[in-house]
């Protein structure tokens, strides 16, 4: 996982590991998945602005519904993406 973030950071994106998240238009919020010991782990970043990536959520995977990333960890990434947002307008 850490290598697929340092990829990131180049401004690359690692071929297995990393997809786009679906639900937040484009490709700039980005999931990269891992296993280990048969547990499931993601880290959500974001490559909206080009001069950082913002880790917006990393947590172990433990839904009982299949594939699907859990709606708590899906509203928890829109709700940091939406304040990095906010804060980056501020600054401005």
């Amino acid at each position: 996982m850490g290598y697929a973030l340092f990829l990131a950071q180049t401004g690359e994106r690692h071929a297995i590991m990393a997809k786009s998240l679906r639900g937040f238009g484009g490709g700039t919020v980005v999931e990269v998945k891992e296993s280990y010991e048969g547990n499931a782990y993601r880290a959500v970043y974001t490559v909206r602005y080009a001069e950082a990536v913002y880790v917006l959520h990393a947590f172990q995977k433990k839904s009982k519904t299949g594939i699907k990333t859990p709606k708590a960890d899906m509203n928890l990434i829109e709700k940091r993406l939406t304040e990095l947002i906010e804060e980056r307008e501020r600054r401005r």
